[in-house]
């Protein structure tokens, strides 16, 4: 958890307003945007608020109690199927960050209905199923290095382990933005860190990569950013140069950091919805990307996710 139950107690909140910019959405799709393994700092709380944290903000999400009108008022997703408005709230010492940082963060400024509507769903019935079950399901623009260590975390790791070892690394290595409440290690941070002290918050063998990973950052101040604002072949290329970075973690990082949509991360999700459904059984990890890139065009890892979502979902009612 971002910080115990006592400790969220102690904070004074803002009152509840909504985010600017953001549409409508329900209760299934802010789970799975929120929790379907984006991001790993965000908690449901027992009153169905969602707590997060991410760079120096911390902020809770709930959902408005009235519906918002929708053009498509009959979809339905995972969850309640009934769009509305997303509101806020957030420590009153951080508010002024927080509401400035928000609307970034979930990408308002995107129009991903228009996205979401430019993918081949017409020609393509699994993608059009993909869509109607997450309507409104977005990609987040987190901030690009705590989003690669993330996903350096998330080998062979369930989103469960890997909110457990970001939560260890936040409380043993990062400073505290709200009472109980810290966030992540800077690479910089990271780099003044033993393997062993990594080791401590259950990294495992992903401790040696990133006491590696954060030797080298912390030597080219300004790498990530700029590897950020390359064409995605070169920020890709030279992110798989980094200890523990496959080409799926610098897909996942470039997509959910950087907002690479023609990132197409391939994980066992992906790869088993691509196999058994396009009819691609035995394509390596490698190739379903490239089939990935080529069939659904310039914004393929917006496609990859609601893949991804429906696949999850179809695993767990069975």
């Amino acid at each position: 958890m971002p910080g115990s139950a006592a400790s969220a107690s102690e904070i004074v909140w803002t009152s509840w307003r909504s985010v600017p910019g953001m549409p409508a959405i329900s209760a299934g799709t802010l789970a799975e945007l929120l929790d379907g393994g984006q991001a790993f700092r965000w908690h449901r709380r027992p009153d169905g608020t969602w707590l997060g944290v991410w760079a120096d903000c911390v902020a809770r999400l709930s959902l408005g109690p009235e519906p918002m009108p929708q053009k498509n008022a009959g979809s339905r997703d995972a969850g309640d199927g009934i769009p509305r408005t997303l509101r806020w709230s957030a420590p009153r010492a951080l508010s002024r960050r927080v509401e400035r940082a928000l609307p970034a963060y979930l990408a308002c400024d995107a129009d991903f209905g228009a996205l979401a509507d430019a993918l081949p769903w017409r020609s393509d019935a699994h993608l059009a199923r993909s869509l109607a079950a997450f309507p409104g399901l977005r990609i987040l623009r987190q901030p690009f290095g705590e989003t690669l260590l993330g996903f350096i975390c998330s080998a062979t790791k369930q989103i469960v382990q890997i909110k457990q070892m970001l939560a260890l690394l936040a409380v043993r290595h990062g400073a505290e933005i709200a009472p109980g409440i810290h966030r992540l290690p800077t690479w910089a941070e990271l780099a003044l860190v033993s393997e062993d002290q990594l080791r401590g918050c259950l990294l495992g063998f992903r401790a040696r990569h990133i006491h590696r990973a954060a030797a080298f950052l912390a030597a080219r101040p300004g790498w990530l950013d700029e590897t950020a604002r390359l064409p995605y072949p070169t920020a890709k290329e030279r992110l798989c140069a980094l200890p523990g970075v496959g080409e799926k973690i610098a897909d996942c990082a470039l997509l959910f950091g950087a907002a690479r949509l023609e990132a197409f991360p391939v994980d066992v999700w992906v790869l088993r919805a691509l196999q058994n459904r396009y009819a691609l059984d035995g394509w390596s990890p490698a190739q379903i990307a490239r089939f990935g890139r080529a069939h659904f065009g310039p914004h393929a890892g917006l496609a990859q996710q609601f893949l991804f979502a429906f696949e999850r979902r179809a695993k767990t009612q069975v």
